[in-house]
């Protein structure tokens, strides 16, 4: 409890009174509701990197409600000052900030929920059929699959790399000059360099943690470490901050710095959560050094002034021009088919959704469009608070079961629990600050090529309670190979 406290009082407290006593405050029912959400997402985020238990999920999601959506508005509404021109009114302000909070509760019921769900099941005696997310998540990494994996990763790598103007040095130049390549059909571009770093991340990350028998698969390990060298330069060619977005290549980095199994230990994990808050706090703002060909001096500003001037934080005023323009177009359920519908070209689905944030962006009169559309005004649009409720509550009792299905398999390296769970989490602050639209494709990736690449366990179990330690255990070798199904 002495920990809750002092993450409590740090986040909920001291940080937001920096903020505020950093400049002039102007007050308004809004700025006091804000004060609310700040206090909820910093509590529920010191019981995250207070817990004893693994909770990636949870970590991403209040981080990123902690810092986008409490503090930087908590700035921008003290202050006035937004990073972007469009201007809303008061009663928009304080919209925002409900429909927040709105998100906000929700996610907590529905993670409330799920843990209520997962007690009972824990202290119900004999053995029950696992749930979707169990069957998921207890999947394992099949060898061969994984070696085809990694072959059509290297088979991409030389078709898209020597297609590339520039080639190798066009990936070390920065962000604008690999779209810049592609300005003639940006969206192909974007398709295909993506579908190149996300197998070569999963090839990367599956070779590190395919389980391998002690004594045998000697095949499997010679591939390995054959392997293992040229798809960590493909990597860092790849999947460098330099040319891919921040998100992206954090993600990379922190998925892979957690296949380590120190880190996948509570208090392991507390430590690096605790480093990541103090990060993104810190450096995320001067990140994106890298984005542009043409780079300013740096200039180090206060934190609060990176809140209102930076359009990395423009997640609360892009809820509130999305208030502004529900109230003058009113709501479109249509939106939700855009995101799983993708892939269908516009010649074939003319009234196809459009991205939210070029949207909003035209709404606001904007000559620059790639601006967030963040998951709370998404499913506003869709059909107002109802789909806020509903889509937060599902939110929030999936990534406790993923959570606590986790935690559970901690000591079992080679299955998705271990892969999938901490990649999503931290992809997720991608997802969160939308839009969905723009994200759809590499999430698709993410999430599919993983279970492309396993394969079921041998039989449905229940799994252990999370108070009881998991024993590994021993699957047969794929004849030949020396792999596991």
């Amino acid at each position: 409890m002495t920990g809750v406290f002092l993450w409590a009082v740090m986040l909920t407290v001291l940080l937001p009174g920096l903020i505020l006593q950093s400049r002039g405050v102007h007050m308004s029912a809004a700025l006091a509701l804000q004060g609310v959400v700040v206090a909820h997402a910093g509590g529920a985020l010191s019981r995250v990197l207070t817990a004893r238990t693994l909770r990636f999920v949870a970590l991403g999601f209040w981080v990123f409600a902690y810092i986008w959506l409490g503090l930087a508005p908590l700035a921008m509404l003290a202050a006035d000052a937004y990073p972007w021109p469009y201007r809303t009114g008061e009663g928009t302000a304080l919209g925002a900030a409900a429909v927040i909070e709105l998100g906000l509760l929700a996610y907590s019921a529905g993670t409330a929920f799920a843990a209520r769900r997962e007690h009972n099941l824990a202290t119900r005696e004999g053995t029950a059929r696992p749930g979707l997310v169990e069957r998921l998540l207890s999947r394992r990494l099949a060898p061969w699959r994984l070696l085809a994996l990694c072959a059509v990763a290297l088979a991409l790598a030389v078709l898209v790399i020597s297609g590339q103007p520039g080639r190798l040095g066009a990936y070390f130049t920065s962000r604008q000059a690999i779209t810049e390549t592609g300005a003639a059909d940006a969206s192909l571009r974007s398709l295909v360099t993506w579908s190149l770093s996300v197998p070569a991340f999963w090839a990367l990350l599956g070779l590190l943690r395919v389980r391998l028998l002690p004594g045998g698969d000697r095949w499997l390990r010679g591939v390995r470490w054959l392997l293992l060298p040229v798809l960590v330069a493909l990597n860092v060619v790849v999947n460098n901050p330099i040319s891919k977005p921040r998100f992206w290549a954090g993600m990379v980095l922190l998925t892979l710095l957690f296949t380590i199994p120190l880190l996948r230990r509570p208090r392991a994990f507390r430590a690096v959560a605790a480093a990541l808050v103090a990060a993104l706090l810190v450096l995320f703002p001067y990140s994106d050094y890298f984005r542009y060909s043409d780079r300013e001096e740096l200039a180090v500003v206060s934190l609060a002034d990176q809140f209102t001037s930076n359009g990395d934080f423009d997640a609360f005023q892009q809820l509130e021009t999305g208030l502004d323009y529900a109230r003058d177009n009113g709501f479109s359920p249509e939106g939700v088919l855009g995101p799983p519908l993708f892939m269908v070209p516009r010649s074939m689905w003319p009234e196809k959704p459009e991205d939210t944030g070029i949207t909003l962006a035209r709404f606001a009169g904007y000559d620059f469009h790639n601006l967030s559309a963040p998951l709370w005004i998404e499913s506003y649009l869709w059909a107002g608070p109802f789909a806020v409720i509903l889509v937060f509550c599902l939110l929030g009792a999936a990534g406790r079961r993923a959570d606590d299905v986790c935690h559970r398999l901690r000591e079992q390296p080679g299955t998705l629990a271990a892969l999938l769970v901490p990649a999503f989490a931290f992809y997720q602050m991608v997802f969160l600050r939308g839009s969905l639209l723009a994200i759809a494709g590499p999430l698709t990736l993410l999430v599919a090529i993983p279970l492309l690449i396993s394969t079921p366990t041998a039989r449905p179990f229940r799994f252990p309670s999370t108070a009881m330690p998991t024993a590994p255990t021993r699957h047969a070798s794929i004849p030949g190979t020396g792999g596991h199904p």
